[in-house]
């Protein structure tokens, strides 16, 4: 069937969501630098309609809608396991919680020195589901996979999601003593925030399916590589600067439809201060640098503090 119809935000007194999933290149410790470069339209209430075309794990969408209304918002993202999940906390959140307490429960349950071996089990089990399902096609059979996705994302290294090529998720388990697997008060707020919310697997170019000039977009790319060692591995497939430029290409249409923008994206000069690519590509709007301390990196010690950018067209 399908996903059950947004409904208004407005049911709700109060929502209090954070990220359900571990994400790299998330934008936790960002928000209070992309707070101050919001919109005026957006913090005076003037802003209805709410668009990420990048979704990920969402900490930019569930901060926004602790503080602003959006009659209706939509998220997008390539990755069909979000979607699922997000989806399926959406509708079906109560029997997400029963599924993955079941999971919690078993792994506590055995001996510490036997939750690697439980941990492959599961990751094994997630790679056989077939990934060629229709993630905008809403089934109350994705409740599994949906919880096969949080636990392992709480159990394994890093907190990472990385695919190989074939699209299996090959990240191996973490070192944890009391991962917080289950979380029942949060997957409940981020249930009640996604109620406003369409969530589709799609290409970023659908976002000019939907902007008019009461939008504000907010655009977090799989971010140019700076340097070898940069992590790339979100799906399959890569963002090459062809896909930069065709991101720029609707940046610009979504503009001329009067829509407010924000785009994230790495700084290049932090490595080769003569690398303008993002500086000449988006020269007609405003580029705000940031600091930003990067947290998912195999070497603690390469979690130093890099310029990022903030690009918008206001």
């Amino acid at each position: 069937m399908n996903a059950y119809p947004a409904i208004k935000i407005e049911q709700y007194d109060e929502i209090n969501a954070k990220p359900v999933l571990k994400w790299a290149g998330g934008k936790g410790m960002l928000l209070p630098q992309i707070r101050e470069h919001l919109p005026n339209k957006l913090k005076f209430g003037a802003v209805k309609r709410y668009i990420e075309p990048f979704v990920g794990g969402g900490a930019v969408f569930f901060d926004l809608i602790k503080n602003y209304t959006f009659e209706d918002a939509y998220l997008f993202d390539v990755n069909p396991e979000l979607i699922v999940l997000y989806n399926v906390i959406k509708n079906d959140v109560e029997d997400l919680i029963k599924e993955l307490s079941a999971i919690s429960e078993g792994y506590f349950r055995i001996d510490p020195s036997e939750r690697d071996a439980f941990y492959y089990a599961y990751r094994d089990l997630y790679n056989e589901n077939s990934k060629n399902i229709d993630a905008n096609q809403y089934s109350r059979d994705y409740i599994a996979r949906a919880a096969f996705t949080i636990f392992l994302n709480r159990t394994c290294f890093n907190g990472l999601y990385r695919v190989n090529s074939k699209g299996f998720f090959n990240v191996p388990v973490g070192k944890y003593k009391n991962p917080r697997i289950l979380d029942e008060d949060n997957l409940r707020e981020v249930s009640k925030a996604l109620q406003c919310a369409t969530i589709i697997q799609t290409d970023f170019s659908k976002v000019l399916d939907f902007v008019n000039d009461d939008t504000f977009v907010y655009y977090d790319p799989p971010y140019r590589p700076i340097n070898e060692t940069s992590f790339k591995s979100y799906a399959v497939g890569d963002f090459d600067d062809n896909e930069q430029k065709r991101l720029k290409d609707i940046f610009a249409k979504a503009d001329s439809c009067g829509a407010l923008q924000m785009l994230s994206n790495s700084d290049p000069t932090n490595y080769n201060p003569e690398d303008m690519f993002f500086d000449d590509l988006y020269g007609n709007y405003n580029i705000h640098r940031i600091w930003a301390k990067r947290m998912i990196n195999s070497d603690p010690n390469g979690r130093n503090g890099v310029r990022e950018l903030l690009i918008t067209n206001y």
